[in-house]
């Protein structure tokens, strides 16, 4: 049996399926601890054979239940909310409610049993994600505030303008904030110094969450570290997005997930599935491959191994620079992936001194 479960803010829905995808009971709860245990008692007496959770990936509004899940012994896997469209196509019953979810959550997890990485209890992950998302939201309101900035600088003085991407050094933010005091008094000034201001309390906050993830990730994952192009925040990014490595069953698996696995760009043209042309996958967790992209660019200028990929495969004629970079991106997950394992054996430790 398999229970799917449509997360949200204030409710959680699940659904229990059999093998076929046919729905035997469902219940919903409120979104809180005490909603968890009752969730918790409802499938052990809806499925008593047996069950694994499929719970759509939605981070911020799953982790909750998830942790609770796992502390009770209970078998959880995550499934991508791009799955879930095919299986409410091929469902009968049209529409959208959160039953309707759960259910596409739990066919989705039936149809790709073997593909979906399951889920584990990860203390000193956890960790790392969560400043390493909210360092990625202070570094998106950064940015908005001095794109407002500029504006305002312009309207005031085109002059005064910093050069781009400067206003992350204290130099630059001390140099305008004197070109700006020199300017008559009025709002438009007062309110260039407030973002100004802004602007430095935000850096100084992002520094202080980068020293910080520095000294949760550097402990962690010394061999992903080791790896050429593979800094702090990148690292910090693949800890928190992978989770621990142990969940995925192989290097396969794991590319599958990070988006790398080469998908199949036509039919009839080769003997098997290795074989053919293939196209850019846009599936997968982007996160993830948006840092193994970064690790891939560092590695494409300086490590001699990458730069000989790239050049004995751009001798195939048939194959652009394109599609080059990708297989040199799904070498990489692989590297990752055994970076990875070699470190796994230290979130255990944390685990254990932190307790």
């Amino acid at each position: 049996m398999v229970v799917g479960v449509d997360p949200h803010k204030q409710t959680h829905t699940a659904v229990a399926a059999d093998e076929l995808g046919r729905r035997k009971a469902q219940k919903t709860v409120r979104a809180r601890r005490g909603g968890h245990r009752e969730l918790i008692a409802w499938a052990r007496q809806a499925c008593p054979g047996g069950r694994t959770w499929a719970v759509e990936d939605v981070r911020h509004v799953a982790g909750g239940l998830v942790r609770d899940l796992l502390a009770a012994g209970e078998a959880v896997v995550f499934v991508p909310p791009k799955l879930m469209a095919g299986a409410r196509r091929g469902g009968r019953e049209r529409g959208k409610s959160d039953p309707i979810d759960a259910l596409a959550v739990a066919r989705a997890a039936l149809r790709e049993e073997i593909a979906l990485p399951a889920a584990r209890l990860d203390g000193p992950v956890l960790e790392v994600r969560r400043l390493g998302d909210y360092r990625d939201d202070l570094v998106a309101e950064r940015t908005r505030v001095i794109n407002q900035l500029r504006w305002m600088v312009h309207d005031l003085d085109p002059a005064l303008a910093p050069a781009p991407r400067s206003l992350g050094s204290a130099r630059a933010r001390a140099k305008l904030e004197a070109g700006l005091a020199a300017l008559p008094a009025c709002a438009g000034r007062a309110v260039a110094l407030s973002q100004l201001a802004r602007v430095a309390a935000l850096s100084a906050e992002i520094t202080g969450l980068e020293q910080d993830l520095a000294g949760l990730v550097t402990p962690l994952v010394p061999d992903l570290l080791a790896m050429t192009g593979v800094a702090v925040l990148t690292a910090a990014k693949i800890l928190g997005e992978a989770g621990d490595i142990r969940r995925f069953t192989s290097p396969a698996a794991f590319a599958r997930h990070d988006g790398t696995a080469p998908l199949p760009a036509s039919s009839g043209t080769g003997d098997g599935a290795s074989d053919g042309p293939h196209r850019l996958n846009r599936g997968g967790n982007r996160q993830l491959n948006a840092a193994i992209h970064r690790i891939a660019l560092a590695q494409a200028r300086c490590h001699p191994g990458a730069r000989a990929l790239l050049e004995r495969r751009g001798q195939d004629k048939h194959e652009t620079r394109k599609a080059s970079f990708r297989a040199l991106k799904r070498h990489l997950s692989d590297a990752v992936y055994r970076a990875l394992k070699a470190d796994a054996w230290r979130l255990d430790d944390t685990a254990q001194h932190a307790a």
